[in-house]
């Protein structure tokens, strides 16, 4: 009997270890990581020309203007990107699920397209603004028409977003090409940080709002994962919540295009990987869903810019790589389990 006793005791404790360590794994890696990039690039900039240049060299004004805000924008879109797959996972219950694959993205990119056509001379705000409202109008289609799929199988909710999603960029690439704005377009949404400097990155400061909006409501949306008639039965206003949640997912993937561009497969990876290590509770799982996040999205960021030195491949094209290998595996470990 007491050999019984002991071992559920024992085990949750080595659990919570190793959580804890995982999550000082996280943090002094994003601390690391962060400083790195501070200091990678093609301008000489290095402790050693900081120390010798001073306040006024051309080092110290580079990385104010230039590396300090590109590294904060990258964590910032790490770390919203990686929430808005989790909370878009919990609205449709299912696991393999984010803005790229639910057609969100494509939908904002429309939105930004539009603003480009009816209002060219908006400021970059407002943009953001009338892409929010367009994801916002994506996040509702793809639940509306999720209603009706007749087999919720695991694989088959992700393929009809990249369905719909195929289908707006379609209509998209098709006005911006007889339009001319087709170059203009690429430019916003090809996922790259190397444009990003001071006056440039602020709009991720929203996205990082975001982030606070989905932990303070993080039991909400735990709730909602359990489904519709469970969550009305517990006394949640269930469409209010899911309303929170399609504006947090609109703004951050609205504020990520504008400042940075199509970020692919972070939002379905991260969640995924941090939901193998500590479960499903949407509140314990925020923190290390921005922080993996922000360590993803760094360490890709750095990898572009260091593969091809002193070039600079497109971000975009290094997680899209890394991401779509790690959605694969995540489809085929999961197959099995798929219902």
């Amino acid at each position: 009997m007491t050999t019984l006793t002991a071992t559920p005791t024992s085990t949750p404790t080595r659990m919570r270890s190793r959580r804890t360590w995982v999550g000082v794994l996280i943090g002094v890696l994003l601390v690391v990581l962060a400083v790195t990039s501070l200091f990678v690039g093609v301008s000489d900039v290095t402790p050693a020309s900081l120390l010798a240049g001073g306040a006024q060299s051309d080092a110290a004004f580079l990385l104010v203007a230039s590396r300090i805000p590109r590294t904060v924008a990258v964590v910032l879109v790490g770390a919203s990107l990686g929430i808005a797959g989790l909370i878009l996972q919990m609205l449709v219950r299912n696991k393999f699920v984010e803005p790229s694959t639910t057609g969100v993205t494509e939908f904002a990119t429309l939105g930004m397209l539009v603003a480009m056509i009816f209002f060219p001379g908006m400021a970059v705000f407002g943009k953001m603004g009338v892409a929010a409202v367009f994801g916002l109008i994506g996040t509702w289609v793809f639940l509306r028409v999720v209603r009706f799929v007749p087999v919720r199988q695991l694989v088959l909710v992700p393929l009809v977003g990249l369905m719909l999603g195929g289908v707006v960029e379609a209509v998209t690439t098709f006005f911006a090409y007889r339009l001319d704005l087709l170059q203009s377009l690429q430019q916003w949404s090809l996922g790259s940080f190397a444009s990003v400097m001071q006056g440039r990155y602020e709009l991720v400061w929203v996205a990082g709002l975001m982030v606070v909006v989905a932990w303070v409501a993080a039991d909400r949306f735990s709730v909602i994962g359990l489904g519709e008639e469970f969550a009305t039965n517990l006394g949640l206003d269930y469409r209010r919540v899911v309303a929170i949640g399609m504006v947090v997912v609109a703004v951050i993937t609205a504020a990520v295009l504008v400042t940075a561009g199509m970020i692919p497969f972070l939002g379905l990876v991260v969640p995924n990987v941090v939901s193998l290590i500590i479960g499903d509770n949407v509140r314990r799982a925020v923190p290390w869903v921005a922080g993996l996040g922000a360590v993803f999205v760094v360490a890709c960021d750095i990898l572009a810019r260091v593969v091809r030195f002193p070039y600079e491949i497109p971000l975009s094209l290094v997680v899209g790589i890394i991401g779509a290998a790690l959605f694969l595996w995540l489809l085929l470990r999961k197959k099995s389990r798929a219902h």
